[in-house]
Formats: C-alpha cells, sequence, structure tokens
C-alpha cells in the first residue's frame, strides 16, 4: 500500500514543478507581451518623459519593498558607482523614454517586433567586448532577421516621414542601449544582485524623468484619461514588478539560453493583442514576416555548429 501511494506523489512532483515553470513562463510572456500596448495607452494623453517617470515612480515602492524583505543591498559595491549611473541612465532613463517617445508614431506590435531585435544586439557586443565568437549560422540569422524586418516595415506601409522614422529610430536605440548594458553588466557587475540592480536605479530613474517632464513637457494632469492611468498603473505594478519578480523565479528553474526565448515569444502576444486593440487587421504578409524574422533571431540563440559539434566529435570553439 505504501509503495502504491509513494510512486504517484514523486511522479506528481516533477509534473506540478514543470506545471508551475510554463505557467509562469506564460506570465512572463504576456506581461511583456502586453507591455507596449500599455505603453500606447499610456502616452495617449501623458507626455513621454513624464510617463516613464510615473512609471517608475509607481513601481520603486514595490521593489524597495522586495528589496528590503529579501535583505538585499540597495547601493551597489564600492567601486561600481560610476557602473550605478551608466546603468541608471543607459538602461532605465533613456532607453524608457525613447520607447514611450517611438509608441507616439509606431503600432505597439511594431514596436515590440523592432525591440525584438534586441537579442541580436547583445550578440553583436558579446562578440565585440567579450570576445565571444559569432557562428556563421548566427550571421545568418542576423541577416534573415533584419530583412524580415525590413519587410514588415514595408508591408506596414511605414513611409517613414519624419516622425515614423524617429519613432522607428528611437525604439532601436532603446533596444541598442539595452544590449550594450547587459553585455557591460555581464563583463564588469554580474556579481551585483539583481534586484540590487534594479531597485535604486529605477527610483532615481523615476524621479529624473518625472521631474525632467515636468519642466520640459509641462503636463496637464487633469487632461490625462483613466485609460492612461490605468496603463500607468498596469506598467509600473503589473509588467515591471509583477514581471521582473517572476523572471526572477524562472531563473532559478530554467537554463538562461531557454528563459531568453522570452523575447521571441512576447513580440507575437505584442502584436496579436495590438492589432485587436488598435483595430489593424493581421494580414498573412505580416504574419509570414514576423515568423520569419523571429525564426532568425531564434537562430541566433541556438547556433547549429556548437550544439553539432559534440555530436560530430569536435570541441566548439569558446
Amino acid at each position: 500500500m505504501s509503495i502504491a501511494v509513494s510512486a504517484p506523489s514523486s511522479t506528481a512532483t516533477p509534473r506540478l514543478a514543470a506545471l508551475v515553470t510554463s505557467v509562469l513562463f506564460l506570465i512572463v510572456c504576456l506581461s511583456w507581451g502586453t507591455t507596449w500596448l500599455g505603453i500606447k495607452i499610456a502616452v495617449e494623453s501623458v507626455p513621454p518623459l513624464t510617463a516613464a517617470g510615473l512609471r517608475f515612480l509607481i513601481a520603486f515602492p514595490l521593489f524597495l519593498s522586495f528589496a528590503l524583505l529579501r535583505r538585499e543591498p540597495l547601493l551597489f559595491p564600492r567601486g561600481s558607482r560610476g557602473f550605478f549611473v551608466f546603468v541608471t541612465l543607459s538602461y532605465f532613463s533613456l532607453p524608457y523614454y525613447l520607447l514611450n517617445y517611438g509608441e507616439m508614431h509606431v503600432s505597439s506590435g511594431l514596436t515590440a517586433l523592432l525591440f525584438s531585435c534586441m537579442p541580436v544586439f547583445i550578440l553583436m557586443f558579446s562578440a565585440l567586448f567579450l570576445r565571444e565568437k559569432i557562428y556563421p549560422s548566427q550571421l545568418l540569422g542576423i541577416a534573415i532577421g533584419f530583412g524580415s524586418l525590413f519587410m514588415i516595415i514595408r508591408s506596414q506601409g511605414l513611409h517613414l516621414d519624419h516622425a515614423e522614422l524617429f519613432g522607428v529610430l528611437a525604439i532601436l536605440c532603446a533596444a541598442v542601449m539595452h544590449a550594450l548594458c547587459y553585455v557591460v553588466t555581464k563583463k564588469h557587475a554580474s556579481a551585483i544582485s539583481v534586484i540590487t540592480y534594479n531597485t535604486l536605479p529605477i527610483g532615481i530613474a523615476g524621479l529624473m524623468l518625472f521631474s525632467a517632464g515636468l519642466a520640459v513637457e509641462a503636463p496637464v494632469f487633469d487632461a490625462i484619461t483613466a485609460r492612461s492611468w490605468s496603463a500607468l498603473l498596469y506598467l509600473g505594478l503589473v509588467a515591471s514588478v509583477g514581471g521582473f519578480i517572476v523572471y526572477f523565479l524562472l531563473l532559478k528553474r530554467l537554463s538562461p539560453i531557454i528563459l531568453s526565448f522570452v523575447f521571441i515569444i512576447f513580440p507575437v502576444f505584442a502584436v496579436i493583442i495590438g492589432a485587436w486593440y488598435e483595430r489593424q487587421s493581421l494580414s498573412p504578409e505580416l504574419m509570414v514576416y514576423s515568423a520569419v524574422l523571429l525564426t532568425g533571431f531564434a537562430i541566433t540563440k541556438l547556433p547549429v555548429e556548437k550544439w553539432l559539434a559534440p555530436a560530430l566529435g569536435h570541441t566548439p570553439a569558446p
């Protein structure tokens, strides 16, 4: 009797763990996939600097509580203060302003597809600063991805006037800055806790962005719609804090390579949800090009040569 009872429980535990991991992965994809629509709604009645600042100011108290509960240090290690400034400006302040500005001129779905280039920029910066090898299949994936991205922009009917062009460039610049921060962090500050990495920079970036918004944009708070306030609350509480906490939990359950596929999957959610909200039809052409783009970027994460080398008895180059 005892054997019959213990056997199912032993098999049920791994299945339950796998189910929990799958649900957490889906939550991250959904929360980050809806971020782009949240930004789009927020900037409908809130200027981009002010919107970015408010988002972080809403998120900061929860991040601070999370850090205090886990007894994580708020300050970066001594000797890393310059890096702290770099993270605050180049990971939080400027990129999120650029994303907000870009979404004033570009659809939320296209914004997510543009930002999905970020892992490719990580690959390029890793080769440049960390001397990591880029395999031929990864170069092919990059070419496929950017070629498809060009076709998506073309098929969407963007004539790239000044507003649309600067919107696209702003989003790509945000992706480049995030990629650079990831690589610099890996090289110089991989020992810093992810909670420490996020908490104080988010608070300071939020205060800086909001102050700059008050000075430059002079927002009229009475004109902010309930939809924009709701979007800001969602961005601050769910997309930022909730997505971060779940991602933090997944770091302990999945390999970094598998987890990095979040960046390939969330644009799919973003395109579908954005098209539904903005009442845009998803043309077969757009779906095909999007699938090819994300496939190309997925290839950059799983270089064929690296995975076949052990099977062929070869040692992959470092």
